[in-house]
């Protein structure tokens, strides 16, 4: 016979109490094994949306997370090891020139990533655009490929923290997404059993963010750190403006382009200047900060290092990369300089076109996806393209174009330029 009972822990949280270590460990591991019903983790899930839990509860339910699974370990690699996680934003398509990047600086990066649910497509998503490209490796092909390559991007396997998984998608149904002390515990439980020496996380503020405030995000990144830094990970974070999307593309083909330009030592600065300010807190942590990330996308070692990743996963790193078979141009009404462009609405008219999935089981399109001409403080002509909308299905363009509507103005002045960074936790 169990010691608890699902009623009696969902009880206590609703009433506010402190779970004990014996509840959480007990919950979780029942959880995982079918024994609590998803109505009562439910339950559960929304008693910890309005109550809270405190740093050592949350500490102990990510630890019952990660027993539930298997843990990696890369001690045998001959470099240390570094990983990055993003809350994730519209045009965050920082992974891809990331990992090859600090590869080519003599740290190895295991990022297992996920696909995308919500407006656009996860970094798999985007990868698998790639012709021949595989998500997924077994244990051994992984480490064989950190040791060769440095860098791998693949689907976390099943063995990793199992609770989360279900966890994850009773969340997503079930309107308790947004408690902090389940995506503390959701992305730190799967990152510190994937075993690497140093983590860095982005967390993205703002309109096209999962946190739309500061004061939240910083919350959820001093947890998230604590909780890193207790399981012996050296962890920073830091929080980065996601008003104004990434870059010129959001989709899943044309965000690969868009890296392998960066990666060629061009493409957009703010993408640039993210993937340099990321490389060097995941150097600093791993004990190599005497490497300058921006020294090698200047020499192509970078570049190099990218080509390689994708040939160990049976990509073709050259091939053309797919077209959407139709795309409309909106233009600017106007001239002056564009002011403001919604991160939010040009994820939903991503979303819209068919580059990110409403449902898990959804398919994606490769070519789908937004790019916009001008970012804000660009100057505008009237009549020049501001956005150009790509998809499949022509019929996506009419719900993508009410997406944008009022996303976007054209004024006479600049507007203040704004800090990407905004602050740093450690």
């Amino acid at each position: 016979m169990s010691s608890h009972d699902a009623v009696e822990v969902i009880i206590a949280k609703r009433d506010g109490h402190t779970l004990s270590d014996s509840q959480i460990d007990w919950v979780v591991d029942a959880y995982t094994r079918g024994e609590v019903a998803d109505e009562q983790m439910s339950a559960l899930a929304m008693a910890i949306l309005i109550n809270g839990m405190e740093r050592p509860e949350i500490a102990r339910w990510t630890g019952a997370m990660i027993a539930s699974g298997e843990r990696m370990d890369f001690s045998s690699l001959s470099r240390p090891t570094a990983d990055k996680h993003s809350t994730g934003g519209v045009g965050d398509k920082i992974t891809l020139p990331l990992a090859p990047l600090v590869a080519a600086c003599g740290v190895a990066v295991p990022q297992l990533s996920g696909r995308g649910l919500g407006h656009t497509g996860g970094t798999l998503d985007k990868l698998e655009s790639i012709p021949g490209w595989r998500a997924a490796l077994s244990n051994a092909e992984m480490m064989a490929q950190l040791e060769s390559v440095g860098a791998v991007i693949c689907a976390a396997g099943d063995g990793l923290a199992p609770a989360d998984k279900k966890l994850y998608a009773l969340r997503d149904v079930t309107g308790t997404v947004e408690a902090i002390p389940l995506i503390a515990s959701s992305i730190m439980s799967k990152k510190i059993a994937e075993g690497t020496g140093a983590l860095v996380l982005d967390v993205k503020v703002g309109t096209g963010a999962f946190m739309k405030d500061v004061e939240r995000a910083r919350e959820l990144a001093e947890v998230m750190v604590a909780l890193g830094t207790d399981a012996g990970v050296r962890t920073t974070a830091l929080l980065t403006d996601m008003s104004v999307p990434l870059g010129l593309t959001a989709g899943n083909a044309i965000e690969v382009a868009e890296s392998v330009e960066v990666l060629a030592g061009g493409g957009p600065a703010d993408v640039v200047e993210l993937t340099l300010a990321l490389a060097r807190e995941m150097l600093a942590g791993a004990g190599r900060d005497d490497v300058d990330p921006a020294d090698r996308l200047a020499d192509g070692s970078a570049m190099d290092a990218w080509k390689a990743m994708i040939r160990a996963q049976d990509g073709d790193p050259d091939a053309a990369l797919p077209v959407a078979r139709e795309s409309h141009v909106v233009v600017a009404p106007s001239s002056g300089v564009l002011t403001r462009l919604d991160a939010m609405a040009v994820g939903l008219a991503a979303w819209r076109l068919g580059a990110g999935r409403a449902r898990k089981e959804d398919p994606v399109q490769a070519g789908a996806g937004v790019v916009w001409h001008a970012r804000p403080g660009d100057p505008v002509v009237a009549g020049a393209p501001l956005f150009t909308l790509l998809t499949d299905e022509p019929a996506r363009f009419d719900r993508a174009l009410a997406s944008l509507e009022g996303g976007w103005e054209i004024g006479s002045a600049a507007p203040a330029a704004s800090a990407l960074v905004i602050d740093r936790v450690s």
